[in-house]
């Protein structure tokens, strides 16, 4: 099992050279992955394909650039160019993302979410693997007249998806190649996460499918500032019905209750509870929730879990 870590460098005066010099300290660490969050700042398959060509030896990712507001064309060239940059070391995510920040940013209706994954996921593949698509469904249509492949990026683009919900977990397991859960606790991957798409992956003939579990947490030793930290920053996503319910089927009440804070043992432990579950990959966030001596305390300790 590979342990990775999220990496947001939001803060510094230049991002992109705070990221690169943070990428460099989780590869130094023994970290096997940096991901990249998108919102409406950093693009992150440019990003990514900074670092990977500046950081050699670490797996680089985005988690996860949601599919309104986006065209599979477009995602494709971003995707395939990073792939050639990193020489084949780019793992793209693709998300459903929110009815708010859909509608508020693009002004387009957040409507029919899992046929555009679907659809999405469907033209995506085919370029991907074969640098040239012919779709034409309902939602989206995606063909190329002129070819759409990016030398170096032959081999194709893991895809995965931040799928949690049912039908979301469906068309993840019959069309990705993985996903990217986040404030899944064991309780939910093991009942409710992991079953459904391996299920779906079966059924489809595809292989056992990858779980990369997005994880909040930190090694400190004031838990209780720390989890207060963590319950003001994971509040909003306590306001998105897929997020309430994951948490929910996890055990927790807030979103940081499912947030993995404590010492080293305890942070371990749990690593290796997010494993029995069916992680096959696991990516802490909000590492930097405490302080940066923390932070680094954090990597230390995932390092060493990840050789």
């Amino acid at each position: 099992m590979t342990v990775g870590v999220a990496i947001s460098a939001t803060g510094a005066d230049n991002q992109i050279d705070a990221t690169v010099r943070l990428a460099r300290e989780a590869a130094a660490a023994g970290l096997r992955s940096a991901w990249f969050g998108q919102t409406f700042g950093a693009d992150s398959p440019q990003l990514a394909a900074i670092v990977g060509r500046e950081v050699p030896g670490i797996d680089v990712g985005t988690s996860a650039i949601p599919v309104f507001g986006r065209h599979p064309l477009l995602v494709s060239s971003q995707a395939q160019t990073a792939q050639a940059a990193t020489h084949g070391r780019y793992h793209l995510g693709l998300a459903l993302g929110t009815k708010l920040l859909t509608e508020a940013g693009f002004g387009i209706p957040f409507e029919r979410p899992i046929a555009r994954l679907r659809e999405f996921l469907t033209a995506l593949r085919q370029l991907t693997e074969t640098g040239s698509a012919d779709f034409h469904g309902e939602l989206l249509t995606a063909t190329t007249p002129v070819p759409a492949r990016v030398a170096g990026a032959e081999a194709g683009v893991p895809l995965l998806v931040a799928a949690m919900g049912p039908q979301a977990l469906r068309v993840s397991g019959e069309l990705a190649d993985g996903i990217l859960p986040y404030l899944a606790g064991p309780r939910a991957l093991s009942e409710h996460i992991v079953p459904a798409v391996t299920a779906a992956a079966r059924e489809a003939g595809r292989p056992a499918p990858r779980v990369v579990a997005l994880v909040h947490g930190v090694v400190t030793g004031d838990p209780d500032a720390a989890r207060e930290t963590a319950t003001e920053q994971l509040a909003f996503y306590e306001q998105i019905p897929s997020y309430a319910r994951v948490v929910e089927l996890s055990g927790g009440r807030r979103a940081a209750d499912v947030a993995v804070i404590g010492d080293e043992r305890t942070v371990a432990a749990e690593v290796q509870r997010y494993r029995d579950a069916g992680a096959t990959e696991v990516v802490f966030s909000g590492t930097d929730l405490a302080g940066d001596a923390d932070r680094r305390r954090t990597w230390e300790l995932l390092g060493e879990l990840a050789g």
